[in-house]
């Protein structure tokens, strides 16, 4: 059995989560209360308690789904998992990168919260609200949504943001630009295409002011080298070197996020068995649609960490 841990990304946050685990481990705790701190006010009250419009604020999501991945981890590590013997690669999707270079020792936690409060932040106020927007194009692979992104374009910006999985690709971009790329997918032979809500246009060129405020921020903390290999989002192939992974964090805020890539990488490495640390279970749906013959298992429960426990320690 070769293990990948993978972190979830924007759109898995829900109130309440985490709760059952600070509840039940003094680990999980912890991590909420250095993250509380970290940020300087109570985060954890809102996943906890919301609303759920508070908690879904770009600023907001992605530290607290951070929150709860190491959260979960620490819980983890404190029934005995050894990451690093245990597990070969870390993937996370999007700000789930974060959660996935903390999990591996590259980032503190505190400084993963202080970056994705800066990263949700700037994303949110890169693009004034009502100028941008993203769409769902489903039963297009990846390549028919790039060029329909690209005819939608007519000048303005118009990109393929997330390949997910095989016939489920998102673009972003102006929102008159992404609504004729909907049009153009419906006539295209698209299953269904949609806009999604929210807040911004992710992962498209109009994220520049928000690249080079990330890159800022990542200029002034410590990145040091994963204890397993991270496969990066904009690569979809595995990176230890800190430089690089710093490099890469700043290209992910507008560049194409790989997923279906990227599990097709760690499929064709070895791995038959995902892990999604946290909360929710969008990413193990997308990894039965991409590497058919892996597993893919949803570790939100303390009686799912110890299933895992116990599967590791066999």
């Amino acid at each position: 059995m070769s293990i990948a841990f993978t972190f979830p990304g924007q759109g898995s946050q829900s109130v309440g989560m985490g709760k059952e685990l600070a509840d039940a481990f003094s680990e999980a705790r912890a991590v909420f209360e250095e993250i509380d701190t970290a940020l300087g006010e109570s985060l954890s009250k809102i996943m906890w308690e919301g609303p759920i419009e508070t908690l879904t604020l770009t600023a907001n999501a992605q530290p607290a789904l951070m929150a709860v991945s190491l959260a979960t981890m620490r819980v983890l590590e404190a029934k005995g998992l050894d990451l690093k013997a245990s597990v070969a690669f870390v993937a996370g999707h999007s700000l789930g990168e974060y959660s996935a270079l903390a999990a591996a020792g590259s980032l503190s936690v505190a400084n993963a919260a202080h970056l994705l409060r800066i990263r949700g932040t700037s994303m949110q106020k890169a693009v004034p609200v009502g100028e941008g927007a993203m769409a769902a194009l489903l039963g297009l692979d990846f390549e028919a949504a790039k060029a329909v992104a690209e005819e939608a374009a007519k000048g303005q910006v118009c990109q393929a943001a997330n390949d997910n999985a095989p016939g489920q690709v998102v673009v972003s971009g102006h929102k008159a630009a992404v609504e004729r790329a909907v049009e153009i997918a419906k006539g295209r032979g698209a299953r269904r295409a949609v806009l999604l809500p929210v807040s911004a246009p992710f992962h498209c060129a109009l994220m520049e002011p928000a690249a080079d405020m990330m890159a800022d921020a990542l200029s002034l903390v410590d990145i040091e080298a994963p204890c397993v290999p991270l496969v990066s989002n904009v690569l979809a192939s595995a990176i230890t070197d800190p430089g690089e992974i710093r490099r890469r964090l700043i290209e992910q805020v507008t560049g194409t996020v790989r997923w279906r890539e990227s599990v097709e990488y760690l499929a064709g490495q070895g791995v038959d068995t995902f892990c999604e640390i946290g909360t929710g279970k969008v990413l193990t749906g997308m990894v039965k649609r991409i590497a058919r013959e892996a597993e893919g298992i949803a570790v939100n429960t303390g009686a799912d960490i110890d299933a895992l426990i116990e599967r590791v320690s066999k």
